[in-house]
């Protein structure tokens, strides 16, 4: 079998305009990418330390630099790299990022003696492109509803900067230079409080940065099928397809971009949810006319998890135990493709993974979790990565199922992990708790639907906590296990809150459980939102 790295196998670009987003820590820069993307432009983020060859190599059409929690004046505070300015495309600084431009060409930042925190309201005196026309009520001069979050601010414009607008407490709320089409916003355009957000971003990246909304889901598919024939070429793939919904449509993409080049394998780790394999099977195997193999691992992944209680190192068992499946089921498949070996392995890496696994270059980012098939593959991966998804947001995703044609059912369905209860169960995983909490996950989502509740949450699902807790059954004593309920609504997966279910639901649920599952005695609800808790328990 031919050995390649991921590196070296990088997938084909296809040129299309794009803005690059410069990322100083905001817990809302995620949001400027998707608001960016909502606009129909592509972006991708980068870390502010960023090195300056991949800023030259990204061409950006546009930069815009994020918030973040850092002052300008902090000795190892982040700074804005020349090489950014050197690009001579327009330029939007929000928040830390208006901060840093004014800092970098002389104006002045100061800390603020009144801290903005939430909704205000700035007067717009000046005009520029960005603004122009662009207002929420008028009276003698044109207001907008913003949302701020600072606590340095500019007091002094830099030499060519105009100040088009401000609040009593924040004498320069939006700085612009229109000869170098840079712009700096103390508030934040992204997020949904500030009410004309998103025709400001739009309005950058279309009217100042001239890119065109080719960013549609007909279009990435195209530029998708386009990129993974010059990259596979007449070769096999291999796709570790888990019935989910980014495994799915990457399924679907390759389907019709290599058609019987591509063999799914579905791997049965013991770790699913109930009579999920069969039900995948039937969708793909029957319904969509793809190659799908399915392998019996489940004692093979039990075996390599005993004893394991570390999350991380559940994880990489887990990835790495994949590999070993897939690169069993390439042989057999290489000898019977006429002798055409197994090259590439596909996967359903969405960019949240890519975020949550990533550590910046300078290692100031934080690992949150490795995901199974980012941060837990082998540095020796036998075949070389196809990741057609690996730049975007998961609501992109459905988008592009829809598209494709694929049923509403499996597009609106809820994330499934790809180490499945592997990291629902707390501690150890065991047979008997996996056993425990398929029937409790299964009682959760027969509710969910009935209750008309499931379509209201993007995830929901247990958790098999192992402690015991006494209980009473009748007149007996029961001490067994706890089974914790997550629900959560969300967009972009990088936020979310904990779903308010009804608590008549909760009961029902609870009640079930409980009755209907001998080896557990309590049921506790999961009210943590993210951040600071991730969604997933581990």
């Amino acid at each position: 079998m031919t050995t390649a790295t991921p590196a070296a196998n990088a997938t084909p670009e296809i040129k299309q305009d794009r803005i690059l987003i410069i990322d100083y820590g905001s817990q809302y820069s995620q949001l400027i990418a998707r608001r960016v993307r909502e606009a129909g432009v592509f972006c991708e983020m980068y870390p502010y330390d960023i090195d300056t060859a991949r800023i030259e190599a990204f061409g950006a059409k546009g930069v815009i630099l994020s918030g973040g929690p850092e002052s300008v004046h902090d000795e190892n505070g982040p700074k804005i790299n020349q090489a950014l300015f050197d690009l001579e495309v327009p330029i939007l600084g929000i928040c830390y990022g208006m901060q840093a431009m004014a800092d970098h060409f002389g104006g002045k930042v100061h800390a603020s003696d009144v801290h903005e925190f939430g909704a205000a309201t700035i007067e717009v005196t000046g005009s520029c492109q960005l603004l122009e026309g662009v207002e929420d009520s008028k009276d003698g001069n044109s207001r907008l509803n913003v949302w701020m979050s600072h606590g340095d601010k500019v007091i002094e414009a830099p030499e060519g900067f105009e100040v088009v607008a401000s609040t009593p407490s924040c004498p320069i709320a939006v700085m612009a230079n229109e000869d170098k089409k840079y712009y700096g916003l103390q508030f934040h355009p992204e997020v949904t409080h500030t009410l004309q957000g998103q025709v400001l971003l739009s309005r950058f990246v279309h009217q100042v940065c001239g890119c065109s909304g080719d960013w549609t889901p007909d279009n990435i598919i195209d530029m998708r099928v386009a990129q993974l024939k010059e990259q596979i070429g007449d070769k096999q793939v291999l796709l570790g397809l888990s019935g989910g919904v980014d495994s799915s449509v990457v399924a679907a993409i390759l389907h019709k971009a290599i058609g019987d080049q591509l063999t799914c394998v579905f791997v049965d780790n013991g770790l699913l949810r109930l009579h999920e394999g069969d039900q995948v099977m039937q969708v793909f195997a029957e319904n969509m006319g793809v190659k799908v193999i399915r392998v019996d691992a489940e004692e093979r992944f039990l075996t390599a998890l005993a004893g394991e209680s570390d999350p991380e190192k559940k994880r990489k068992i887990i990835g790495k135990t994949f590999i070993d499946v897939f690169a069993d089921a390439a042989r057999d498949v290489s000898e019977g493709s006429d002798g055409k070996p197994v090259e590439f392995l596909a996967q359903g890496t969405i960019y949240p993974d890519v975020i949550e696994s990533a550590k910046s270059h300078q290692g100031k980012a934080h690992v949150i979790k490795s995901h199974h098939n980012v941060g837990g593959l082998p540095d020796d991966l036998a075949f070389a990565l196809v990741e057609p998804l690996r730049d975007l947001f998961k609501d992109e995703v459905r988008k592009l199922g829809i598209t494709l044609g694929l049923p509403a059912k499996m597009i609106n369905r809820h994330p499934f992990p790809g180490p499945g209860l592997g990291v629902r169960i707390l501690g150890e995983v065991k047979k008997e708790y996996a056993d425990i909490l398929r029937q409790a996950d299964a009682i959760f989502m027969q509710e969910l639907e009935r209750s008309g509740w499931y379509e209201k949450t993007a995830q929901a699902f247990a958790v098999f906590q192992p402690i015991k807790s006494v209980g009473v059954v009748g007149d007996g004593r029961r001490y067994a296990w706890v089974i914790a309920l997550r629900a959560v609504e969300t967009v972009d997966f990088m936020t979310a809150r904990f779903a308010h279910l009804p608590f008549d639901l909760i009961e029902t649920v609870s009640n079930r459980i409980m009755n209907e599952i001998a080896e557990v005695s309590r049921v506790t609800y999961d009210v943590s939102s993210k951040p600071p808790a991730t969604i997933e328990w581990e």
